[in-house]
């Protein structure tokens, strides 16, 4: 039966009518693939000198088992965030007549064979046979490694259930950063060593199989657990998240105000919610809120007059991250209807301006969200404050400006981590006069006067561009109109 799904699953890639443009995707993702699976190698067989230099120390097995958890929490996040899940494969399967107990063994099998299932054994194989073995003896370095690689692989099957059941979640989201923040913070605050406290478990290991069998049985564990999630949800009216309905058809008030462009305005903010890209780009945004802590308490920034020039940069960020994230792929989000603005009177105009109304609403919000940085002083507010009114007035237009060259075509329900659909060359330029804008206007007063003439002149920079606004807004809505041809015939290409 094995034999017969795979069959069908070449035979499904082989007659797909994208064939060729799969194969070509698929040799350059295994080249990719290899080629960082080399470094890790070649890693794996320096890692005992990399752990002498970096430590001063020639005891690098008790370091390195010191270090081991922070691997795998980076693992833990890595897995997060580019760990595929078998659900889309699981419903092609549904209707045919096998065992659905055959479907998912098959499906969970499948997704074990991933590069990410090799990065341990490549990175502590060589380690293992170098500097466990000649002390401890084949036993101890098969023991010690194996522990590794059944603690890696517990971490996949983990995660299979952890994204299905709270993937796109903000419990997700916090979940997995509270694991980092705990991990990490730990021992940078010096509440405890989380390194040290598991490092017995991974010593004993060395000289006993014991740590192995107790991680054999949680590897088995963490698989049964998630075969008996996907078993029990594997109906096809199971397997798409249920929303909450209320919150999904949610409007913004304010934007009721603004006719059809404010009714646009809710509309797009309905689609964030709803599609797995937008919202993941929604869920980080509120995650990189607390992108000024690792720069405000960090003392390398501490400046005994005034405040260091990096916060600039810090307060531009955090004002207007979701901006910045969601307004790189301006158009790009309404591909698959584009034709449906094109021919409604005025709808140009109101989709831009809608958007106009989206962006502001939210970095207003992440402004408001950010108030409580004045904890660390009050220029930090007047750094927000500034660099908010900035964003508004200069920023916002050279966003939407900047992301109408050549917009892509793109698909919602794809996730947004490692997923570059609707990005062209011009998303990674418009960035450069992005965070480099506020400083062209704050350096002359800043170095001439002092830093609160900066401030003050980004703040009224913003200011009459924020009345300038209605003006300014025109050109990317003749931008469109000018190329709307070429734009509406780019978004009906074949994603």
């Amino acid at each position: 039966m094995m034999l017969q799904l795979i069959k069908l699953e070449l035979t499904k890639t082989m007659r797909s009518t994208s064939f060729a443009k799969s194969v070509l995707v698929a040799v350059f993702l295994g080249f990719l693939a290899v080629l960082l699976l080399s470094y890790l190698l070649i890693l794996g067989l320096v890692l005992k000198e990399v752990i002498e230099e970096v430590f001063k120390t020639t005891d690098t097995l008790s370091v390195l088992n010191s270090y081991l958890i922070y691997f795998f929490l980076f693992e833990f996040m890595i897995r997060y965030f580019t760990q595929k899940l078998p659900v889309i494969e699981l419903e092609r399967f549904l209707h045919l007549p096998i065992k659905k107990s055959r479907i998912i063994n098959f499906l969970l099998g499948r997704s074990f064979v991933s590069p990410l299932s090799l990065i341990a054994l490549l990175l502590f194989t060589p380690f293992a046979f170098r500097v466990i073995a000649p002390e401890y003896g084949s036993q101890g370095a098969w023991t010690w490694l194996f522990s590794i690689l059944l603690a890696s692989w517990s971490l996949h099957w983990f995660m299979l259930w952890f994204k299905q059941k709270f993937e796109d979640s903000f419990i997700g989201l916090i979940v997995t950063f509270a694991v980092i923040l705990l991990g990490v913070g730990s021992s940078y605050y010096g509440w405890f060593n989380l390194g040290e406290l598991i490092k017995p478990f991974f010593d004993y290991s060395l000289t006993s199989i014991i740590p192995v069998a107790c991680l054999l049985g949680l590897c088995i564990g963490m698989y049964w657990l998630a075969y008996s999630f996907y078993t029990k949800n594997a109906y096809l009216e199971d397997l798409a998240k249920e929303e909450e309905v209320r919150f999904v058809n949610s409007n913004f008030g304010i934007f009721d105000r603004f006719g059809l462009a404010g009714e646009l305005a809710n509309l797009e903010w309905k689609l964030i919610i709803r599609h797995k890209k937008s919202r993941t780009y929604l869920m980080l945004a509120g995650f990189f809120l607390l992108y000024g802590l690792i720069f405000y308490t960090n003392p390398l920034y501490k400046s005994v007059d005034g405040f260091s020039h990096m916060f600039v940069f810090v307060g531009t960020f955090i004002t207007s991250i979701f901006m910045l994230q969601y307004g790189q792929l301006f158009l790009s989000w309404n591909s698959a209807n584009f034709d449906f603005f094109l021919n409604k009177r005025g709808g140009v105009e109101a989709l831009v301006k809608g958007k106009y109304l989206l962006f502001v609403a939210t970095s207003a919000f992440c402004f408001l969200a950010s108030v409580p940085y004045v904890y660390f002083g009050w220029e930090i507010l007047l750094i927000h404050l500034a660099t908010f009114l900035f964003n508004m007035g200069v920023v916002i237009h050279l966003v939407i400006y900047l992301s109408l060259w050549k917009p892509k075509p793109m698909d919602l329900n794809k996730g947004a981590i490692f997923n570059y659909e609707g990005v062209g060359i011009a998303q990674f330029l418009m960035m450069l006069p992005i965070f480099l804008g506020p400083y062209v206007v704050y350096f002359p007063f800043a170095l001439l006067i002092n830093q609160y003439a900066g401030l003050l002149a980004l703040g009224i920079t913003g200011v009459i561009g924020i009345i300038a606004g209605p003006y300014l807004s025109s050109f990317p809505v003749n931008k469109v109109l000018k190329n709307r041809y070429e734009i509406s015939s780019a978004f009906r290409q074949e994603l």
